[in-house]
């Protein structure tokens, strides 16, 4: 029988949302149907999909304001049939697959337009409308098999965006990747939601008591922090996404770092909060994950030459701080400490909304040089921000919103972490939750020199090269996306009292009476926040209105004074700082971790030979573990493959001795240890 229950509001939102995911499903169809060289197939594909985003964005908030969760079971071949639900915490997880998804999807009509990819433009736009839609079905699934489903078809899709350029090697590699780990983390959940229904009966999504084992809890936690951690990124998990993140698409890129890692944030977040009391070491675990994830995500980043790898690195990072609240509110749900469960929650689901607003914004912003240069190579930019300024003034916003500096929005998220941390120093109970804040602080100071390199070198100074020098501005339907991240990014950092209501409302589908009612405005003062924002903007624009007369002036005296050169006659681009020489620093205390690859100069002689220097940090995970373990493997397969001589008489007696080995298991004599008369 099909059943739609529970309040009207929220049955509204949950109708809206599949409303909303059928749309997007049909905006890769007029692409396919009307051909490459069609230009209103690729009209409608956008304007279905920006259709749909408007209607999802409607039934997210829908669901936002509802009283209480729906939901909606259909008849299908699945035992039980098909379950839907949704409630606030889905409502919230929703909006940025809308929000990114649809920005993205206008943006894409510039930057990888039908006309100019005749190969991969139809199947990109396709398979762009199919993720979306399974994102948002996933979010709505009740049960661990249909969420399966959707899980599947998610990673399909996404697998299929980021091999658009299959024609190249590395994007065949990444894709490869992605799609190993993807099938790992597959195999986890599949675990996962047999275990859950051995605890609770059923596949359905349902409260984990505290009576359950403690074994099989702890297997639960473990199964999904492994299954979901692969997709959100946590370190040590991480392996595919540098890689993945880099080979995709820009605006593609923006939506799985915006977008498709949260669904880990999102599969964890849910699957925690079913179990009514976590142990202590579940907080203390993501704690440490989150920490190991911040801290390194941001170190590796700075050793990049990539731009769109070293933002994929930064999504390690800003998981890791994802992963840090999550942690503070699991010990405070298992402690009774309701200010860390509000403040580390809020602090989770926040940075959930703000990675997925800047992310998205720098990866656009990384795609906008992309197409006006054709190279992501660092050492190959510079002086960009005189030829594209209102790229430049985006990506500005973004770096320092990522960097989590006030007034933006990173700033809020962070310090709701930060002072949950801090009140776990100052008051009694687990005082080492506290442990993780000098880390936070670190992964802070990180981000900001990390983005202090990557601005200057790829829009300040000089061009590197050729195709620097001859950069334009790229086109509206880019722009106009990258401006709408920006301005959410500043006004969830000046008043983010607006949005207070919503993380209230995720918090509590979350933790249901663990939280006591308490608000996320009673821990940080949500109502200073505007005023502090507008002295800080009044302090800037103050000393900016100071300086510029003075620039003017000496710009008008020596208008064409070049840039200090260090004495040498005749400058060149090559006198700038590099990649690696602003990284080395720490790539040089941090290279036991790093392992980079340093090609340094040798020179000889009086007159020696040109030479350069260049390091570069690859992914040690990657590098130095997983690939020397399938080596070992397949040496180990090589060597088994001499017992498969092709005698049909060798095979039988294989045959014969496994079954004779599993009689005697199933006989369990009294040698066998558990067996009659056995110990």
């Amino acid at each position: 029988m099909t059943g739609l229950e529970g309040p009207a509001a929220a049955t509204g939102g949950l109708l809206l949302l599949f409303a909303a995911a059928l749309l997007l499903a049909a905006s890769g169809l007029p692409a396919l149907l009307l051909g490459w060289r069609s230009a209103r197939g690729e009209g409608w594909a956008t304007l279905l999909a920006v259709a749909g985003s408007a209607v999802g964005v409607a039934g997210g908030i829908a669901l936002l304001a509802a009283p209480g969760p729906s939901s909606l079971r259909l008849p299908w071949l699945l035992p039980g049939g098909v379950a839907f639900g949704g409630d606030a915490l889905s409502g919230f997880f929703a909006l940025p697959v809308f929000v990114v998804g649809g920005l993205g999807a206008v943006y894409g009509s510039a930057y990888w337009d039908l006309r100019r990819h005749p190969r991969h433009g139809r199947r990109l736009r396709f398979c762009y409308g199919a993720g979306l839609a399974s994102l948002v079905l996933l979010l709505l699934a009740r049960d661990g098999l249909t969420f399966l489903v959707c899980w599947e078809a998610m990673a399909l899709g996404t697998y299929f965006l980021v091999v658009t350029e299959e024609e190249k090697p590395a994007v065949r590699e990444a894709g490869w990747i992605y799609l190993l780990y993807s099938h790992a983390a597959l195999l986890c959940l599949f675990a996962l939601f047999a275990l859950q229904a051995r605890i609770g009966g059923s596949f359905a999504f349902g409260p984990v008591p505290a009576s359950a084992p403690g074994g099989l809890r702890g297997a639960l936690f473990l199964l999904a922090l492994v299954g979901f951690g692969i997709k959100a990124g946590a370190m040590p998990l991480h392996s595919w996404l540098p890689g993945a993140h880099a080979s995709a698409p820009s605006h593609v890129s923006a939506l799985m770092s915006g977008v498709v890692l949260k669904m880990g944030i999102y599969g964890l977040v849910r699957v925690v909060g079913l179990v009514e009391a976590p142990p202590v070491w579940w907080g203390a675990t993501l704690l440490s994950l989150g920490a190991l994830s911040s801290f390194f995500g941001v170190v590796f980043a700075i050793g990049q030459h990539d731009l769109k790898k070293l933002l994929a690195y930064h999504s390690i990072e800003n998981i890791g701080i994802i992963l840090l609240g999550l942690g503070l509110a699991v010990t405070g749900r298992a402690t009774g400490r309701v200010d860390w469960v509000v403040l580390g929650m809020a602090g989770c689901l926040l940075h959930v909304w703000n990675h997925a607003l800047f992310k998205s914004l720098l990866f656009l912003g990384a795609g906008s040089v992309l197409h006006a240069t054709g190279t992501r190579e660092l050492d190959r930019l510079g002086g960009l921000a005189r030829r594209m300024p209102a790229t430049a003034t985006l990506f500005l916003l973004g770096s320092v919103a990522i960097s989590g500096l006030p007034p933006l929005n990173g700033f809020v998220s962070e310090l709701s972490i930060y002072l949950g941390l801090t009140r776990a120093a100052l008051g009694p109970g687990a005082v080492w939750v506290a442990l993780a804040a000098p880390v936070l602080a670190a992964t802070g100071a990180l981000a900001v020199a990390c983005f202090v390199k990557v601005y200057g070198i790829v829009f300040l100074g000089t061009g590197r090269s050729a195709a620097a020098e001859a950069a334009d501005e790229s086109p509206r339907r880019m722009l106009v996306p990258m401006a709408l991240l920006g301005g959410a990014c500043a006004a969830i950092g000046i008043a983010p009292g607006l949005f207070a209501p919503a993380v209230d409302r995720a918090i509590a589908a979350w933790g249901g009476g663990v939280a006591g009612g308490a608000r996320w405005g009673a821990f940080v003062p949500l109502a200073w926040m505007p005023v502090a924002a507008g002295a800080l903007l009044l302090l800037v624009g103050l000393l900016a209105a100071a300086l510029v007369p003075t620039v003017r002036r000496a710009r008008a005296r020596q208008p064409d004074l070049p840039t200090w050169d260090c004495g040498f006659v005749g400058s060149s681009p090559r006198l700038q700082y590099t990649a690696s020489s602003f990284a080395e620093l720490v790539t040089s205390r941090f290279g036991w971790a790093l392992a980079p690859e340093v090609r340094e100069p040798r020179i000889e002689g009086i007159f020696p030979a040109p030479s350069s220097f260049h390091s570069e940090a690859g992914d040690s995970v990657l590098d130095r573990l997983l690939r020397p373990a399938v080596r070992r493997v397949e040496a180990l397969a090589a060597r088994l493959r001499l017992s498969q001589q092709g005698s049909l008489q060798q095979y039988i007696l294989y045959i014969v001795i496994a079954l004779a080995v599993l009689l005697l298991l199933s006989l369990r004599p009294g040698w066998i240890p558990g067996g009659p008369g056995g110990r």
